[in-house]
């Protein structure tokens, strides 16, 4: 076993961890041809705190041979200027700023949350699971859309018209907008209108950040001059105004709410939709039987989604991929058998034409077709936990042409059945199919709320990273797909509001009145936020954002208006639970951003605490502006939660200042949560010491969603942590030394210049003086004469370029030079003699006149590290 790593019956290793040193001299002979022991005997630290043995020796991968490398020291930068009455500001602090610096491992870096890019099998798999979980909702709409719209039965023009505006409906809004355009505003491959919130974020200084993300955060703000100048102007407005930081942040938040109210309401209608369906074969059957058959399938439908969303994905895709293939060769019957002239509704000309007859009629009939795309909000928030080539490749190739057969077929048989419009889907169906139809139709109307679930997941998680909700728990079911979550407390709040609610309405015509205002709601919402994100993230000129913006916002809006109509109706409770949400959100927001400005008057730099006193033997005390009283040490080990990792604890300050007294060994520790499933055990820990503060740490424990952190042991890990840290500086010292006493890699030049001879000398840590001597009597004689030729050369050649620049095409040198070749002369005479060459016709030769031209001898100097050269050329001496 190797000597270098403590054994458990070996003596106590006594390491001094106050402040890593230089070891000891020693009269050890070997010590120049071996490594340094690990020991405090053979490294020669003077005792400080004992670290014994936990009984086990290190494993192989953290032997200190084995570990090691070059820790740059990194400066602990306070973020934003401190008022001038703010305790840390004091007299002092400047003469100790240049010692507060951290030694060791920087952990800031590395694993910034990154989107995820599928390809292959995983893709295919991931696009048939959206199927399972995305288009529940939207994938049930022919179910009622007809009957929703119509309130007679319709003439054959009415129903192509109506079929004209669901068509291109689906096609604008679904299509080009959302599937085109607004799943590209990913954040990190997060969807959802908060995401673009916090997206321009990052790109435009709009929002304060919690201390504990804003040392991690990616900042990607474009330079001015890259943006166009109207962009320019929009981004400064803005940045500078203080209401539109407030009414982003409110829109953003209000959209989170508004799809969180559709996450109680869309289960309560698909599932009592679902069970009312029953009564195409039971028509008898009683309102409270239907009630408390829904309340039991919603309570099923919540516990199940522990499993996860691939779990549940993969169980409920093979059901809406039925589904969605049932309405599609439904659709194709009834177009052939029936009327197959319907399809002249894929003309724009009939949707103007129904907005021209009927005017009023038609913006009221609007509130029935906005049901076609109802979901489609769950398309762009579910983008997280599947991705952009999943969802578009799911719906152009499968769901998109399936929705449209499937209403193109219903039209087909209402043209030649009007009453049909009342249950346009099951009076639709094939003979001998409407059973097992009925049978998928409830299971794909029962599956259809996964899509809003899911959405809230995502959502709460989002406004969570940005402090708007409380912490509660988010379990990531997938070790793949890092996007895909679940989280408990707010799947027993949806399951709760959703049984309420089937309770209080217990109908499925009173719900699907409060059903579509907040979906208008969060599109218009996306559109505008999109909108932003092409101009100051894409920087797209806004001439050619105009046009789209306004053709998508024009859609939204007017479909959001003959949505409003609904609010006397039902749509009133959506809204006051969005207002509710968004009121609770917002409040916890503002809570937040004050303890942040209070914590900050409480940040500081260790030395801005504790000073050394020079004059009672380097005794720590406290900074003149906390009183300035000397501080006892307590034997001990301290650990101190340390909340941002970065500054000084707030914890430790009010212990130091409290008890006037800190402990031998203080470690601030950090817990580091990154989005990864896991990170690799050489990669978790980072260790750094303070230089300011003898025996002070800083410990970082990096940890991925799937890591446990918090163990029985936790103490113990820390512990050896900083023990291994100690042991690692303690080698690099030691290492260094050897070099320093062999004379490898030392100047004995400089900045800390010695003559021939001359010694110099460093004191260590410990008060003794380490003797550095070059003691290569001719190492300067042999710089000097490495300077000599160097500037000799640099001199010399440049004389030579002028030579050759003025030769001749003809003469013997020059062709030699050139290869035997000749060139054409200024002269245009084409002879190989003649005036002088043209040095431009030879482009190497010009950069080589360029690179030896008299200022290239101070480049030589300099890159050599030569320092000024004489002018004078009998100052330059050969051997």
């Amino acid at each position: 076993m190797d000597n270098n790593i403590p054994q458990p019956n070996a003596p106590k290793a006594t390491i001094r961890i106050e402040e890593p040193s230089f070891p000891k001299e020693t009269d050890d002979p070997d010590l120049s041809q071996r490594a340094p022991q690990t020991t405090g005997h053979a490294t020669g630290i003077s005792t400080g705190i004992n670290f014994r043995s936990r009984g086990s020796s290190l494993s192989s991968s953290h032997r200190p041979e084995l570990v090691g490398g070059v820790f740059n020291p990194r400066s602990i930068i306070s973020r934003g200027k401190r008022p001038a009455d703010s305790r840390s500001s004091h007299d002092g602090a400047a003469s100790h700023s240049h010692l507060d610096i951290e030694e060791g491992d920087d952990w800031r870096g590395g694993h910034e949350k990154k989107k995820q890019v599928f390809k292959g099998r995983t893709l295919l798999w991931l696009a048939y699971q959206s199927v399972g979980v995305i288009y529940g909702d939207i994938g049930t709409s022919p179910l009622y859309v007809f009957s929703s719209t119509f309130t007679a039965p319709p003439s054959h023009a009415d129903l192509l018209q109506v079929l004209s505006v669901i068509i291109w409906s689906i096609t604008i809004l679904v299509t080009f907008k959302y599937i085109f355009v607004i799943l590209h505003a990913d954040n990190e491959g997060e969807g959802g209108t908060f995401s673009c919130y916090s997206l321009l974020t990052r790109f435009a200084n709009i929002t304060e950040r919690d201390p504990r993300e804003q040392v991690t955060v990616r900042m990607e703000r474009h330079l001015t001059n890259d943006l166009h100048p109207p962009t320019r102007n929009l981004r400064a407005k803005l940045e500078g105004s203080r209401f539109t930081h407030i009414l982003l942040k409110v829109i953003g938040v209000l959209a989170v709410s508004m799809v969180m109210s559709d996450g109680v309401l869309t289960p309560a209608q698909s599932v009592l939709g679902a069970v009312q369906g029953l009564s195409v074969v039971k028509p008898d059957i009683s309102k409270s039987t239907v009630t408390g058959t829904t309340c039991g399938i919603l309570v099923l439908l919540f516990l199940i989604q522990p499993l996860g969303t691939s779990k549940l994905a993969t169980t409920f895709a093979p059901i809406v991929i039925v589904w969605l293939g049932l309405n599609f060769s439904f659709g194709i019957y009834n177009l052939v058998t029936f009327d197959w002239t319907v399809l002249k509704a894929f003309s724009p000309y009939f949707a103007f034409q129904f907005f021209i007859q009927h005017k009023t009629r038609a913006w009221r009939m609007l509130g029935g077709v906005l049901l076609s795309f109802t979901g489609v909000e769950a398309l762009f928030a579910d983008l997280g936990a599947f991705s952009l080539r999943a969802i578009q490749l799911s719906w152009m190739c499968y769901t998109y042409p399936c929705l449209l057969l499937a209403y193109i077929g219903q039209a087909a048989y209402i043209s030649h059945h009007p009453d049909a419009y009342t249950n346009p889907f099951f009076n639709a169906t094939p003979p001998g199919t409407l059973y097992p139809s009925l049978v998928i139709a409830i299971l794909a109307a029962i599956v259809a709320s996964q899509a809003m679930i899911t959405a809230t997941f995502q959502l709460i998680s989002q406004i969570m990273k940005l402090s708007y909700c409380p912490q509660v728990k988010v379990v990531h079911t997938s070790q793949t797909f890092h996007g895909q979550i679940y989280v408990p407390f707010v799947n027993w709040l949806l399951m709760l509001g959703a049984i309420l609610v089937t309770a209080v309405y217990g109908d499925t015509v009173k719900l699907g009145n409060a059903y579509g205002v907040c979906v208008m709601f969060v599109t218009f919402f996306d559109t505008c936020m999109v909108t932003l994100v092409s101009l100051i993230v894409w920087r797209l000129s806004p001439f050619l954002v105009f046009v789209p913006w306004l053709v998508f916002a024009s859609v939204d809006g007017l479909y959001l208006s003959a949505a409003l109509i609904k609010v006397p109706e039902g749509a009133w409770f959506t809204l006051t639970l969005s207002g509710i949400l968004t009121s609770l959100f917002l409040l916890w927001r503002f809570g937040k951003e004050n303890q942040w400005r209070a914590e900050a008057e409480d940040r500081f730099k260790p030395s801005h605490l504790i000073i050394k006193d020079k004059e009672e033997g380097g005794r720590l005390r406290l900074q003149p502006v906390w009183g300035g009283d000397p501080l006892s040490s307590i034997r001990g080990f301290g650990i101190f939660f340390d909340k941002t990792g970065v500054m000084t604890p707030a914890v430790f300050t009010h212990y130091v200042t409290k008890f006037v007294a800190i402990p031998e060994v203080a470690v601030f520790f950090h817990l580091h949560p990154v989005e990864v499933p896991t990170v690799l055990p050489e990669e978790r820990y980072a260790v750094s010491h303070f230089t300011a503060v003898p025996g002070c740490y800083r410990l970082v424990i990096k940890h991925g969603f799937m890591d446990e952190v918090i163990s029985p042991d936790l103490a113990a890990l820390i512990y050896e942590q900083i023990r291994r840290f100690v042991i690692r500086q303690a080698i690099e010292r030691a290492r260094a030394l050897e070099k320093l006493r062999t004379g490898e890699d030392t100047d004995c030049e400089g900045e800390g210049e010695a003559t021939e001879g001359e010694t110099s000398h460093q004191e260590n840590r410990q008060g003794h003086r380490v003797l550095m001597a070059c003691n290569s009597p001719s190492s300067s004689a042999m710089k000097r004469q490495r300077q000599n030729w160097l500037v000799l050369i640099a001199r010399m050649l440049p004389r030579f370029c002028t030579w050759l620049a003025r030769s001749r095409c003809g003469s013997r040198p020059v062709r030699q030079l050139l290869g035997g070749s000749c060139c054409r002369c200024s002269c245009g005479s084409g002879t190989t003699r003649g005036p002088r060459l043209q040095i431009c016709a030879w482009p190497w030769i010009a950069w080589l006149k360029w690179a030896l031209s008299r200022r290239f001898e101070g480049m030589i100097c300099n890159m050599f590290g030569l320092g000024p050269v004489s002018s004078d050329p009998n100052s330059i001496h050969f051997p």
